[in-house]
């Protein structure tokens, strides 16, 4: 499967490139400075630009047949890149026939009256914002084959395999058992259509989505 992946050079992109190359995928890695990276080899790098029109985008992305969006602007720039640039990008992968989606999201982004009951969700209310309006066009307007992968908080250490779904609270997960969970999703057909709400826990990442 050809799989382009924006926001690559982000902490959760590099981990989701290495895993797709690794699995004998063909990768293109797209992101401001993607160019000017060293990848995997095989890998296609692609500089990426959020405030590009969808033409522009749909060139980038035509000949995939998936796209993992990855892409965050760390509070920098909600509006363009976090919400707007993301639905954008769902539109340039309709017009360019790549209809799978994965798009990695934020803990119950969908449901605005949790956000003040989490404490980690409490600082973070305009990432939510923009996450809300993304996460509605991909669910309800994109007509993509679409997976919502929504992890708790990321934590830069090692990997357990290992995740609960669907928790009542927040939490938080290591990135590299959420880059696991997003490309998994790749070769689990049963999570086309689902919100996939997660953090560290107990079952192996692979038995999770298996019933996800």
């Amino acid at each position: 499967m050809r799989v382009f992946v924006a926001g690559a050079s982000g902490r959760v992109g590099q981990e989701v490139v290495t895993r797709l190359a690794a699995r004998g995928h063909e990768v293109v890695a797209a992101s401001r400075s993607a160019e000017s990276r060293q990848w995997p080899a095989g890998v296609v790098a692609r500089n990426l630009d959020f405030h590009a029109d969808v033409g522009t985008l749909t060139d980038l992305v035509r000949g995939s047949d998936a796209v993992v969006f990855t892409a965050g602007s760390r509070g920098k720039d909600l509006l363009q890149t976090d919400a707007f640039g993301a639905v954008k990008l769902m539109r340039a992968a309709a017009a360019a026939d790549a209809r799978r989606f994965i798009m990695l999201s934020s803990i119950f982004s969908l449901q605005p009256e949790k956000w003040e009951h989490e404490e980690s969700l409490k600082s973070i209310t305009n990432y939510n914002i923009a996450k809300f309006f993304a996460d509605e066009w991909l669910t309800r307007l994109s007509g993509l084959e679409w997976t919502l992968v929504r992890p708790s908080v990321l934590k830069d250490e090692p990997g357990t395999g290992r995740i609960e779904l669907n928790p009542e609270h927040d939490g938080s997960i290591p990135i590299p058992d959420v880059a696991e969970v997003l490309v998994g999703v790749l070769d689990t057909p049963r999570t086309v259509g689902r919100i996939i709400d997660m953090r560290r826990g107990s079952e192996p990442i692979a038995e999770a989505l298996a019933r996800a």
